[in-house]
């Protein structure tokens, strides 16, 4: 088969031609007909503004079918796509616009209110996603175009817009297709180049081991300016002809909720923080009795029990769906323990974006608690260590899914990428005999005790999250000592009648029982409460960085 992952998308557009394809929730949907059709008015606009193959076009705003279209409408032009996470400041956005030489943006209206034309002058326009109106054009051709283009597109296919019309550009698997820029945790993010061979690897992976069928329907959570929403919420689902829902707004836990449960999604995709919410928040609290944590112990009636718990989770969900796939970033071991005693049908996969996204996998019925799965497809893992299975290294990996480099910073890229083609992923983890790879940490958070003890702060966040009325935390050194930062759970320390002195006295609890169950290089000297949540990235990781020189 060939290597083409335009292949693809225009296989599955012919074949799925009357079947719904994007909708907006609580919106309008478009079958993959209507989506064909934007797509064809779209190249018009790109054909006669002087848009070659190559080109670099931008898109910033929130998921929805218009974003899709035009994703899908740059690639099957020939064009080059810089998706840009809605998230992102204005000045980034900028930056990224013109670091990218980016001919033309599409923008979310929310997105627009905030930035500043004049700062982004290599722009030749800028469409509205919502009804690809222009809002900027700096050529007559451009605005001709969009003027007329009903008008143009009658000229084209006179008698009426069929399949058969429908002939898009050839891809070469080292062709760039997408530039990703990472989330921007240091300075100035850079530029991803991802090859046509990336994206075609990372669909025919999703091919090989899930099982969607034209007319199955996913909801979209994760923005599509990341590679992990992208590849596996929008891009494979499009290629096999499900219907995908867009949550257009914030995706809070109440709106995934009510999402889940009108969709009834067939496959779920989510990063360990969406999970961990809609588990404390709406299955925890139905079993959180007396009598529930009692039998849970007693092993005949457990399972019982263990039956019924399953059925809320899976209730939760949507109770439509085959497994849940979970990435994006660590998961809390005492969750994970928990779904695993209920045999939840859950999955951790691994990934970067610099692989487009994926790296290991391994398929729920066989995967190993704790670990991130397996090697993918055509994809090799190593550790740097002399014995891989107890002592941590770095992970490094090769294949297909690997990207070309960053755009326009040869130096960025001689560091991940070493003599022999091996991507050096900052990740640090094992590798037991049987290839499962479990990861201990990021090499750059990893912290040195003043005894030359390597210490992993997510190890200690990991438990501290599991602590009293702790929301979320992060683990930095201060003169050679720990420190604990801490945002509390206000909402249900409030509910309780807690005051703010007593929230306190919790964290000093917290703490002692926190050292009592950590090695002595380990222990925390004291905690530090924060007012309020720890500003993230667009994959809901903390920026540490920003933390770093907290004084306690």
């Amino acid at each position: 088969m060939e290597q083409s992952f335009i292949a693809y998308i225009e296989n599955s557009i012919k074949k799925n031609w009357d079947l719904d394809a994007l909708t907006d929730y609580k919106g309008a949907t478009l079958q993959y007909k209507d989506v064909a059709r934007k797509i064809e008015k779209i190249h018009i606009i790109f054909e006669q503004s002087g848009i070659r193959p190559g080109d670099k076009i931008a898109v910033c705003g929130r998921n929805s079918s218009h974003w899709g279209v035009t994703f899908l409408a740059t690639l099957t032009y020939g064009a080059v796509i810089v998706p840009i996470l809605h998230e992102f400041k204005a000045d980034n956005v900028h930056h990224i616009v013109n670091h990218s030489e980016a001919k033309l943006l599409f923008v979310g209206d929310m997105i627009w209110e905030n930035l500043n034309e004049a700062a982004m002058p290599l722009l030749e326009g800028i469409l509205l996603m919502t009804d690809f109106s222009i809002l900027v054009s700096r050529t007559e051709h451009l605005t001709n175009a969009r003027e007329h283009l009903n008008e143009m597109f009658g000229q084209k296919y006179p008698k009426n817009f069929r399949q058969e019309h429908i002939a898009y550009h050839k891809d070469q698997p080292e062709e760039l297709a997408v530039i990703n820029y990472t989330s921007g945790t240091t300075s100035y993010s850079k530029g991803v180049m991802l090859p046509y061979r990336s994206l075609w690897s990372n669909t025919k992976f999703a091919h090989e081991v899930l099982e969607l069928h034209p007319g199955d329907k996913v909801v979209s959570m994760l923005p599509m300016a990341h590679m992990y929403g992208l590849a596996f919420e929008f891009l494979y689902e499009f290629a096999v002809g499900c219907q995908i829902f867009f949550l257009t707004r914030m995706p809070s836990p109440k709106i995934i909720f009510q999402a889940f449960a009108e969709v009834r999604p067939n496959l779920i995709v989510a990063v360990p923080l969406i999970i961990e919410k809609i588990i404390k928040k709406n299955v925890l609290p139905k079993l959180d009795t007396l009598a529930m944590k009692f039998l849970m112990k007693v092993p005949i009636i457990n399972d019982k029990i263990k039956a019924t718990v399953r059925e809320e989770m899976v209730k939760g969900f949507g109770g439509n769906f085959a497994e849940v796939i979970v990435g994006g970033a660590a998961f809390n071991q005492e969750v994970e323990q928990f779904m695993r005693s209920i045999e939840f049908p859950y999955t951790v996969g691994y990934g970067m974006t610099e692989c487009g996204p994926i790296i290991c996998y391994e398929d729920w019925r066989k995967f190993k608690p704790g670990s991130c799965g397996k090697a993918a497809p055509r994809m090799e893992v190593k550790i740097l260590s002399p014995d891989p299975e107890n002592i941590v290294g770095e992970i490094i990996c090769k294949g297909p899914n690997m990207m070309l480099g960053y755009y326009k910073n040869e130096e960025a890229t001689r560091q991940v990428i070493d003599e022999e083609g091996w991507l050096h992923t900052g990740d640090l983890g094992l590798m037991d005999a049987e290839g499962n790879v479990t990861i201990k940490g990021r090499s750059k958070n990893m912290l040195l005790s003043g005894s030359g003890q390597n210490i992993y702060p997510e190890e200690i966040e990991d438990k501290l999250n599991n602590m009293p009325y702790v929301a979320e935390s992060i683990i930095v050194q201060q003169n050679e000592k720990l420190v604990g930062l801490v945002y509390p759970d206000f909402d249900e320390a409030f509910a309780n009648g807690l005051k703010n002195e007593d929230i306190e006295r919790v964290m000093e609890e917290n703490r002692v029982t926190l050292n009592a169950s950590l090695p002595a290089f380990c222990q925390l000297s004291k905690m530090k409460i924060y007012p309020e949540e720890f500003e993230k990235t667009p994959k809901k990781s903390i920026k540490r960085f920003l933390y770093q020189e907290a004084k306690g």
